[in-house]
């Protein structure tokens, strides 16, 4: 770490562009774990895989439960998780008269690599994958998302993807909100965040500004929505996902203690007020 902190101290004053390349790498790493890596999917439920091509070429993969003509439900997992962790809302869903339709995205789970190739993507491709997967699937009745997944699911909602309703659990709000501390971390300053900024925008093709979502609902139509965030949440500060309820007209803000980031995934509160709000 020593080392890295030298390395990007030094690019800083005299190569900041290659700094911010390099932190842009970084950033776009998703972290290991094992409650990432979770696989709560009901093995008392027939389940229909398979792969799906994006418009990018990129290999995704697909897992549906409930009958085919039943009105889909969409299951996102966050950075570096992967669509067993949504395996709670699978037969409750089911058992509600829905079909569930979970996916991996880019570099996630069983998909293939992203862009940036193997163990890393973007938020871009995030919001690409549930895109691709909706016009493959049908019109969502509904979308559950959790933590980045619920920012990247605001985002294709906005730029125009119909859903009926949303419940973001755990959401990030503005995915770049921490992207100053992350530079400081790694030795480096104000000209490599900059750099490492426009990086992510080339890459993603859009301003970063366009995930910074809780300020959505105010200023376009949206579909009901529902919030669950734990005070106690170590890695999404519950703040934003109670600021993110109080700017949507409407919205549902359900606070929970104890469950922290990953653990609310699978809490059977939850997973039946979710299940409630998506199927109401």
């Amino acid at each position: 770490m020593r080392l890295m902190r030298l390395a990007f101290r030094t690019m800083e004053t005299v190569a900041p562009t290659v700094g911010g390349h390099r932190a842009a790498l970084l950033w776009c790493t998703p972290p290991a774990g094992r409650g990432r890596r979770r696989d709560d999917r009901p093995s008392s439920l027939p389940a229909d895989r398979s792969t799906l091509t994006t418009p990018k070429g990129v290999r995704l993969a697909v897992e549906t439960w409930g009958a085919p003509d039943a009105a889909p439900v969409y299951l996102v997992h966050g950075w570096g998780g992967w669509r067993g962790q949504l395996g709670p809302y699978v037969a409750p869903l089911v058992a509600a008269g829905r079909r569930v339709v979970a996916f991996d995205v880019p570099s996630h789970g069983e998909s293939g690599p992203g862009m940036l190739g193997p163990r890393r993507a973007t938020a871009a491709e995030f919001t690409e994958a549930l895109v691709a997967v909706t016009a493959a699937y049908g019109r969502a009745a509904a979308i559950v998302a959790h933590s980045l997944g619920c920012a990247t699911t605001v985002r294709a909602v906005a730029d125009g993807l119909a859903a009926d309703r949303l419940a973001l659990v755990a959401p990030v709000a503005d995915p770049l909100e921490r992207i100053g501390d992350f530079t400081r971390l790694l030795g480096a300053g104000d000209r490599t965040r900059v750099a490492l900024v426009e990086r992510l925008e080339r890459w993603a093709g859009r301003p970063a500004a366009d995930f910074t979502v809780a300020d959505l609902p105010a200023r376009r139509s949206m579909p009901p929505c529902l919030v669950v965030h734990d005070r106690d949440d170590k890695e999404v500060p519950y703040g934003g996902g109670r600021d993110l309820a109080e700017s949507w007209p409407g919205a549902e803000l359900v606070s929970t203690d104890g469950l922290g980031h990953q653990r609310i995934l699978r809490d059977p509160e939850v997973v039946a007020t979710v299940t409630a709000f998506v199927t109401r």
